[in-house]
């Protein structure tokens, strides 16, 4: 057990630092438009804000997705389209901000107010995360491929594999009864998703005892958490360090294009919310 444990966390760990690296979602965009700020404090704020939310969701679609699919299903839209509102004040909020690193975190030379370093970081993050559930059924895609790739390797997943073919079987049966027929639906809701997903399960993992299923899932989720935190942490460092060889004029330039896209991330979710709704 201490085996599978240990390569569960491993994994977790890397997949988590590896699958955070694509800086094309909100999260990535927000962290450095204030990187380019200067604001590492806010940022690292954000990263665990964001890894709070990212663990709840793959802790749940490890060991109970089964169980929150029906309910989730439904207010899906909802929650969707209030995430889409929050990403889209947030995207304002960067597309007005200007850089001036000459007095970043002292007395804003124009309001004659102290800039906050960090305030709000934590929240934003996790907001941003949480009121995507998107990445309940992204999380689930992943881990089910990954999972079934460490297991095909010869690893000890702890019984995880076999956890994951469970629930991939038992949405398969739900989507056969309600989406089968919804061409419509999104391609995380349909059938044949989660019967590619389920021919990519491995099927052998020693018996362990009745509690190991809980404690594995949360190992597995917390360790991916850990791997976005330190990535995030990371690409925070390494822009705030080459922020000054930028000029002045372009980065204020780059961090006005990053908060049009996060505008146009709060767009997308909330059509894709309109859409799922009629």
């Amino acid at each position: 057990m201490v085996e599978s444990l240990i390569t569960i966390s491993l994994v977790g760990l890397l997949a988590g630092f590896i699958f955070s690296m694509p800086i094309a979602g909100p999260i990535s965009i927000l962290i450095t438009s204030n990187a380019l700020n200067g604001r590492v404090n806010y940022c690292n704020k954000v990263a665990i804000g964001a890894s709070l939310a990212d663990f709840i969701y793959v802790f749940i679609s490890v060991y109970g997705i089964t169980k929150l699919y029906p309910h989730l299903k439904s207010a899906m839209p909802y929650i969707l389209g209030a995430g889409a509102i929050f990403i889209f004040f947030v995207g304002i909020r960067i597309y007005k901000s200007h850089v001036d690193l000459e007095h970043a975190g002292e007395i804003h030379p124009k309001t004659g107010k102290l800039i906050p370093k960090g305030t709000g970081g934590l929240y934003t993050g996790f907001m941003i995360n949480f009121l995507n559930p998107t990445l309940l059924f992204g999380s689930f895609a992943t881990t089910v491929l990954v999972i079934s790739f460490v297991s095909s390797l010869g690893f000890d997943t702890g019984g995880l594999n076999l956890m994951m073919d469970q629930n991939v079987k038992t949405m398969s049966s739900m989507e056969g009864h309600q989406n089968i027929q919804h061409n419509d639906a999104p391609s995380y809701f349909k059938a044949d998703t989660l019967k590619f997903l389920k021919n990519h399960a491995s099927e052998v993992s020693p018996v362990k005892p009745s509690w190991f299923p809980l404690v594995i899932s949360f190992a597995y989720a917390l360790f991916l958490a850990t791997g976005s935190v330190i990535w995030f942490m990371l690409m925070t460092l390494i822009i705030k360090r080459f922020r000054r060889k930028i000029n002045l004029k372009v980065i204020n330039g780059i961090i006005h294009v990053l908060g049009i896209f996060l505008c146009l991330f709060g767009v997308f979710f909330a059509y894709t919310a309109v859409k799922m709704l009629f």
